[in-house]
């Protein structure tokens, strides 16, 4: 199946010798095609086919009204002169293993050339940053999918929204139905909880009652049958998806999902000011006695110091602050360095995993887990105490 094209800027391939070198790990079994234009890998239980082909004019057209990509990675697109398609089997016991196959060799392509990456199942473009972020830092299926909402019928609910790129797993994508306006963000969060989980290929059995994260049940059904019971939606709604999908509906098997997306809901609350200014002045009372205590931590202790501070992030053109969670890994002339702990809810601009660097001054609230369960304040305030010099 292909589920990647690099469109490169150069008019011909990489030099073979070149990109032989480049693959010449123990982990990676590199065959050139016989005329030069391509190479297969074969890494563990994955084969990756890239081919080559040359001439902007065979180069599909991408709307922008249809991926979605940064206008530089779109200028990268309009100034290529030939693109490498990848293809791999989908799915296997581990359905992420192949992708990330393709994109490592992606990446190691975009060292010998200037290119963008566009994902053909999920309908995005990628420049060469995204790449290396999203081989390096960890899984983050927002990078793997696009979700798209479309208003299906009249009322209170139109919305029908869907996923794209699930395919390249091996898996169906995923849709659910009568939802309204303020239902989207928690729907996302939904459907990319549910996306990960059968990208990892631990998805839910079909037509079985299962628990969400936070409590709440629903079944996953063939979008065949499910659609049969759909009152009010044209045909015409589903041109240009015509692929098979699992719908997500109640355990009655209804699309009355709206009391299982109330918990998401909450996620999206916002703070009140005052409980964040509350939180920002109690954490920074306590900020020098929790870093003090951070750099004496003993190598085995099964101690996790972690700090919240906000984060601008830039969902369609416009300013959010987020707060964010990082494990705090080291502290440099008033800043704390760490990695987060969760990325952004509304955009991919702080991943999962990446490193960052905080002021002290920012940092708004503070935790510690011991062996993965959160200590209480009280227990905080007591191991922080415990060793303060008299």
């Amino acid at each position: 199946m292909e589920v990647y094209l690099l469109a490169i800027e150069q008019a011909g391939p990489v030099p073979l010798e070149a990109l032989r070198a480049s693959f010449a790990t123990d982990d990676v079994e590199f065959t050139p095609d016989e005329d030069g234009q391509g190479f297969s890998l074969k890494a563990d239980s994955s084969d990756v086919l890239v081919r080559l082909t040359v001439g902007a004019e065979h180069l599909p057209r991408f709307s922008k009204e249809v991926f979605s990509g940064s206008p530089e990675a779109f200028e990268r697109l309009g100034r290529s002169k030939a693109f490498y398609r990848l293809s791999v089997e989908p799915g296997g016991p581990q359905p992420t293993l192949p992708v990330f196959e393709a994109l490592w060799a992606v990446r190691t392509l975009l060292e010998h050339v200037q290119g963008v990456l566009v994902d053909v199942t999920a309908f995005k473009l990628h420049e060469p940053d995204d790449v290396v972020e999203i081989t390096e830092l960890d899984f983050d299926i927002r990078d793997h999918v696009h979700l798209h909402a479309v208003q299906a019928t009249e009322g209170d609910t139109p919305l029908w929204v869907h996923s794209h790129g699930m395919e390249k797993f091996g898996a169906r994508d995923l849709e659910i139905f009568h939802l309204a306006e303020g239902d989207l963000l928690a729907a996302e969060s939904f459907l990319h909880e549910l996306c990960t989980d059968l990208a990892f290929g631990q998805g839910p059995a079909l037509r079985t009652q299962v628990g969400t994260s936070e409590g709440q049940t629903f079944m996953l059904v063939p979008s065949e049958e499910a659609r049969t019971n759909l009152l009010g939606v044209p045909l015409e709604t589903f041109e240009g998806h015509e692929g098979l999908f699992l719908s997500v509906v109640s355990p009655l098997g209804r699309h009355n999902t709206s009391q299982l997306l109330a918990p998401y809901r909450e996620r999206f609350e916002k703070e009140p000011e005052e409980q964040t200014q509350a939180m920002h002045r109690e954490a920074q009372a306590l900020l020098p006695a929790f870093l003090a205590r951070f750099q004496r931590k003993g190598l085995m202790e099964p101690l996790t110091f972690l700090v919240r501070a906000p984060f601008d992030t830039h969902p369609d053109g416009n300013t959010v602050v987020e707060n964010l969670w990082l494990e705090v890994m080291a502290r440099d002339e008033g800043s704390v360095v760490g990695k987060l702990v969760d990325g952004a809810v509304h955009t991919t601009e702080w991943r999962k995993g990446a490193h960052v660097e905080v002021d002290e001054t920012q940092v708004n609230a503070l935790a510690i887990t011991r062996e993965g369960r959160t200590l209480d304040e009280q227990e905080i305030r007591a191991l922080l105490n415990a060793e303060r010099p008299m």
